[in-house]
């Protein structure tokens, strides 16, 4: 059962819940888009239930556990019952295929899959291989249909609470695990211990000053970086998360309403949700609902320095924040944005100086030898926070370390030049990995998978951004007529994330290539200038 008052510095992620029980057991700790809401107490004891169910399915110590769930307070108990038994969760998009799933879930051979009744019926159909480690998480007056009822079902509402074995507390336990695009066409796994969580979890505490008395929105699905902040930072001050799922996330009118009916104090979230708000305000005849909002802060992607002063003209009141950092290290830099951005600036926000938990260094493209001040560079991060690994791929972790001064850094990829005025200056990536709705994207993930098409005989996916808008487009030269777009549509869609998902499938007679025989990128790229969508 959830511990008290264990120590006064957290050893694992699981204390920061347990902590928070013991000293304001009925505050309200979350609260879902569908109304329902847990006090910490509840959310204890909801998380008490399901490490009991995982402990009779044989989950132990340094397991790893699948999440296949939408965005619910059972969710999130769902995140604390793995913890509570030492394992570490796994968030896999829900409103993606199950095929891409099913990748996941094999690549780290997870113990047991938490999911619902709808969402368990759909993965068995395509993955019948699964059907052993399915727990089934959903209350009991919701009814299971008659083919699921052989699974086990946890209700976290009201099933009894059996003992369960307490590990000891480790630092370097792996927390959970964050798949993404993977540069080999297969979804990459970093792994986050508990360690690396407390550093960022510490700093941003320390940072943005959270309290019991603040709303926090959780914009970021739990499979993205961004939701940590979410989760641990609020939890670890006994405030209120307030859960916004997929039905209204992308919706402007319906997020603005949601923030004011809230009284939503704290926002995080990826840029363009933000750009999207600040549109919606500009096109209303009357101001835009009132709120409460006292800090936002966004990260993923370059903000467009129009789209960001339009949206703090609307919403005047809160202090900004630009985030920065990859998955494999969090954040890593921040830039306190300014009350005022003049007119005349039309080059987007600097990504700020490193964190206190960080160092950051610019290195040389070529040799990986730390630049002269002011020159570009790749922008490498050492610190607590950083990752040691990606899940069963050593060797691509290796390629992204680099040894200097006697540290390791992580190299991120993202060109950048120092400003002593402002910090790290972000000026693109430099490789084929790119940035889309907040998300990393491996463009070579998405050829490999059109590749798969049986009617394909070969393909390149270049991507473009114009006004800050990305887009990607797939190049194809087809065998048969069969590779219409509609049908290269469904079949990305059945195996790529939604964002990862091509804009344009254009055919060609063949692939440009270089004088080395290699694809000809860039001849692509500038042909895409010449394509409309």
């Amino acid at each position: 059962m959830g511990q008290q008052l264990i120590n006064s510095q957290p050893t694992d992620i699981i204390y920061y819940l347990n902590n928070t029980v013991a000293l304001f057991p009925n505050a309200l700790a979350v609260v879902d888009s569908n109304e329902l809401s847990l006090t910490y107490q509840e959310l204890s004891n909801a998380a008490d239930r399901i490490a009991t169910s995982l402990h009779q399915h044989h989950v132990v110590s340094g397991d790893r556990v699948g999440i296949l769930m939408h965005k619910t307070s059972l969710t999130l108990a769902s995140i604390f019952g793995v913890l509570r038994l030492g394992a570490a969760y796994v968030p896999v998009d829900a409103e993606s295929t199950t095929t891409r799933a099913a990748t996941i879930f094999n690549n780290c051979s997870v113990q047991a899959i938490l999911t619902t009744s709808e969402l368990a019926k759909t993965l068995i159909a395509s993955e019948p291989q699964f059907k052993s480690r399915i727990i089934i998480i959903q209350e009991k007056r919701i009814n299971q249909s008659n083919d699921l009822l052989d699974y086990p079902t946890v209700d976290p509402t009201q099933d009894d609470i059996d003992a369960y074995p307490h590990y000891p507390s480790e630092l370097n336990r792996l927390a959970y695990i964050l798949y993404t695009s993977g540069s080999t066409g297969v979804p990459k796994g970093v792994e986050i211990t508990h360690a690396n969580a407390i550093s960022f979890i510490e700093w941003a505490s320390s940072t943005f000053a959270i309290t019991k008395h603040d709303h926090v929105s959780s914009h970021a699905p739990f499979h993205f970086d961004l939701s940590i902040f979410d989760i641990y930072v609020a939890i670890k001050h006994g405030a209120c998360i307030h859960l916004i799922d997929s039905d209204i996330a992308a919706s402007p009118r319906h997020l603005a309403a949601f923030i004011s009916n809230r009284e939503i104090t704290v926002w995080y979230s990826a840029p363009a949700i933000l750009g999207m708000l600040a549109e919606h305000f500009q096109r209303l005849s009357t101001p835009p609902p009132q709120n409460k909002l006292r800090l936002v802060l966004f990260a993923g992607e370059v903000f467009p320095i129009a789209k960001l002063r339009l949206l703090m003209h609307h919403w005047p009141a809160p202090n900004y924040y630009n985030l920065y950092g990859p998955t494999e290290t969090n954040v890593c830099t921040f830039y306190p944005v300014p009350s005022n951005i003049p007119e005349s600036r039309i080059n987007p926000l600097p990504i700020g100086f490193p964190c206190k938990h960080c160092e950051a260094i610019i290195i040389d493209e070529q040799e990986h030898r730390i630049v002269p001040h002011g020159e570009t560079g790749l922008l490498c991060i050492t610190g607590p926070s950083v990752t040691d690994n990606y899940w069963n791929s050593p060797e691509q972790m290796a390629a992204k370390v680099v040894w200097l001064e006697g540290k390791r850094w992580y190299n991120t990829g993202d060109r950048v030049r120092f400003s002593d005025k402002e910090g790290f200056i972000f000026l693109g990536r430099n490789d084929r990995m790119i940035k889309r709705l907040g998300y990393r994207i491996e463009l070579d993930e998405i050829e490999k998978i059109l590749t798969t098409h049986p009617d394909l005989m070969e393909c390149a996916v270049v991507s473009q951004t114009i006004h800050s808008n990305t887009r990607i487009y797939a190049f194809i030269v087809a065998k048969t007529a069969q590779a219409s777009s509609l049908n290269l549509h469904q079949h990305c869609h059945n195996h790529l994330a939604r964002y990862m998902l091509p804009d344009l499938f254009h055919y060609l007679d063949s692939i440009p290539r270089t004088s080395t025989g290699k694809t000809d990128y860039k001849k692509l790229e500038v042909l895409c200038l010449t394509i409309d969508l």
